[in-house]
């Protein structure tokens, strides 16, 4: 019957589910996203500025008075907004929405106005104020699958879109699909606790999907009312029970 069919776009919607109680801050994420995505260190003295070139970092929230003080760690990367505030203010649209739901970032179009990273609620956009340099002994490290940025460009955290189209265009060679689980971007792939879980959104027997429903009452998306931006990395509220805390 027409009208049926599927449409071309929004068929797979990539998102990620973080858990509040199993982040222990140990920055792993922080470490595998760097060497996976050719991330330059910046120098103590950019860093000092705040030109951090982190594309995830952890935010570290404090509850309750001493000496009852609850430590929350919560890693803040790219949302992914399926209404992107930095996507309506890029005037050379750069900054673009792919086909499966992915905030796109084309470099070689952005000419560094930087209006998406002041219009990002998030603010996980950074910028190249330098040309990025690597000891030599470190340029054979750097991931071939990666192009890596110039100076005058914003980058963020792409969901390591690059090893999604590395499984589309195996899943065309060898016919076979992706299961879940078994892409996952490099954040999550190296968490040691699990507090990262990648998979598609729309598919209702993957992991994430499942988790959604079965923590409903846990779950919420940063600056979802507040800016109408429509996240798909989903958080999942922390409970701080002993029966919670004995089941990790």
């Amino acid at each position: 019957m027409a009208g049926t069919e599927k449409p071309p776009w929004g068929v797979v919607q990539w998102g990620m589910v973080v858990d509040a109680d199993r982040c222990t801050g140990c920055k792993a994420c922080v470490v595998a996203c760097r060497s996976e995505n050719n991330i330059a260190t910046v120098g103590a003295e950019a860093s000092a500025m705040g030109r951090m070139m982190d594309w995830i970092r952890i935010e570290r929230m404090f509850h309750g008075e001493y000496p009852d003080v609850q430590t929350m760690f919560v890693p803040m990367l790219c949302q992914q907004c399926g209404t992107a505030p930095c996507e309506s203010v890029c005037p050379v649209f750069a900054s673009v929405g792919t086909h499966d739901g992915l905030n796109g970032q084309i470099y070689n179009r952005c000419v560094g106005t930087r209006l998406c990273g002041t219009n990002c609620p998030y603010h996980v956009r950074m910028f190249n104020f330098v040309q990025p340099k690597w000891p030599e002994s470190m340029c054979n490290l750097l991931n071939p699958d990666v192009t890596v940025r110039n100076e005058g460009v914003m980058e963020k955290c792409t969901f390591c879109v690059q090893r999604i189209r590395r499984a589309d265009l195996d899943v065309k060679v060898n016919k076979v699909p992706t299961e879940d689980g078994q892409l996952r971007t490099a954040c999550v792939q190296a968490c040691p606790s699990g507090a990262l879980l990648f998979g598609n959104l729309n598919d209702d027997n993957s992991v994430v999907s499942k988790l959604i429903k079965t923590e409903s009452e846990r779950t919420y998306r940063i600056g979802a009312i507040e800016y109408h931006s429509a996240p798909n990395v989903i958080y999942l509220r922390p409970q701080k029970t002993a029966e919670a805390l004995g089941a990790l």
